[in-house]
């Protein structure tokens, strides 16, 4: 069979799984990701063992150092996926909830419910556990998903799409509502099913973002940059500012929420401890004359430094006259993924947090809380920056859409009209 066969197989299964999954009672869901979190903790060395695997072929050690960061697996990694997953178990599930009850007439009452998405093809670069977030998102929510992870990860994924597939199955639900995809090929192909398939999310660069989004027939929601922003207010507290750049920027660079331009009001008279920070932690600070001034050590800035995501402990700075510069800096350069601000002055923060058009706006707060395990979402799919479905860190809410159901007595349209009977629209409460 053709590759472009096999995908189309992989995807009808996947539609076919759904239609059953997402129709079980949630205990059955629930009862999957108990199995998970367990087996997460029974088969850690498993996981770890296959892990290493990716890490000793001889293709990682090309690998830049932020993608070998992403690729490795720890037990401190595997317990955050763990939580992430007793979340899941204790959140509420619900699909078949209704959002509105409305009756329209005596014995006409319609109502508008929650109900899985379907299928969705994830793409994703270096990110091994991601599966593990993804995958218990899809069982929690009633979708199916088809996961293709990066070839520099391809034990890991491998291994933790087994895993997930042995707790579904454990449950006595369909196990095809978990598939690995493998090959460049099969993504190219799944692309075009748009009658399997009903949203592509890609996790990873700019590139594959933009290259997924040229190629698909199926909508794609996922975020293309990760250039987040803080700004250090006239009124910031000096010691406070150190500690959320620092954070935002080292507390692990490599991730889409990590800081990538400090932006310093003019007026702050503590800039110069806050480079000082940054290069004293081993950050290459780019900088113009007006940062250079601040502290020595200082790269000069080109132009194409603002507005890049290095994924690095690279940062680019720059002093703005007030919060109406910076906030055109961010409107310019930035990704709309999330930017911060570092302020005692509450009308200024508030100011800020209205104005500034990003996924995930902060106060007094570093841009790595942008993540849907801190949100208390469990684990995230993805981070989207755009407007429609859903926006910043996609936990179970991201991943649900709706449908109405109309219950009557034989009612029709030709009973209503002038000289006829009228409609009540009267709100129910929703129970």
């Amino acid at each position: 069979m053709s590759q472009a066969g096999t995908a189309s197989k992989q995807a009808g299964r996947a539609r076919e799984a759904q239609r059953v999954f997402g129709a079980l009672d949630t205990e059955v869901r629930t009862a999957a990701l108990r199995n998970l979190e367990r087996l997460l903790e029974e088969r850690e060395d498993d996981l770890l063992a296959a892990n290493q695997k990716d890490l000793d072929d001889p293709g990682a050690a090309d690998l830049p150092g932020p993608i070998l960061k992403r690729l490795a697996l720890s037990p401190s990694k595997l317990e955050t996926l763990r939580e992430g997953v007793r979340i899941l178990v204790g959140s509420a599930d619900p699909i078949g909830r209704p959002l509105v009850r409305r009756e329209l007439d005596d014995g006409l009452i319609l109502e508008q419910v929650r109900v899985p998405i379907g299928v969705l093809l994830i793409v994703f670069e270096s990110r091994p556990d991601a599966v593990i977030q993804i995958g218990s998102l899809a069982i929690r929510t009633g979708n199916a998903i088809l996961m293709k992870g990066g070839s520099e990860a391809r034990h890991s994924n491998q291994a933790l799409t087994d895993l997930l597939r042995e707790a579904i199955a454990a449950a006595y639900a369909p196990a095809d509502v978990v598939q690995n995809i493998e090959g460049r090929q099969a993504v190219a192909d799944l692309l075009s099913l748009d009658e399997h398939i009903d949203l592509v999310i890609p996790r990873g660069s700019a590139q594959l973002v933009r290259d997924i989004k040229a190629a698909s027939r199926i909508p794609v929601l996922g975020h293309s940059d990760g250039i987040c922003h803080v700004y250090i207010d006239a009124d910031a507290d000096p010691e406070m500012a150190v500690r959320v750049a620092l954070d935002s920027k080292t507390n692990y660079a490599a991730v889409c929420n990590a800081a990538e331009t400090l932006l310093l009001d003019r007026r702050f008279p503590q800039g110069g401890a806050v480079i000082q920070a940054l290069l004293n932690a081993g950050v290459e600070v780019r900088g113009g004359p007006d940062i250079s001034a601040l502290a020595e050590g200082v790269t000069p800035a080109q132009p194409s430094d603002f507005g890049q995501e290095y994924g690095d402990f690279t940062i680019a700075a720059r002093v703005v006259e007030n919060l109406d510069e910076a906030i055109a800096h961010i409107h310019t350069y930035g990704s709309a993924h999330t930017d911060t601000i570092v302020t005692n002055n509450g009308e200024t923060a508030k100011r800020f947090l209205e104005t500034v058009d990003s996924s995930s706006v902060f106060w007094n707060a570093s841009t790595r809380f942008a993540d849907g395990f801190r949100y208390g979402l469990g684990a995230e799919v993805g981070i989207a920056t755009g407007r429609v479905h859903a926006r910043g860190p996609m936990g179970a809410e991201g991943l649900y859409t709706t449908k109405w159901l109309l219950t009557g007595n034989g009612h029709v349209v030709g009973d209503y009209g002038p000289g006829k009977r009228s409609f009540t629209h009267q709100d129910l409460a929703v129970s």
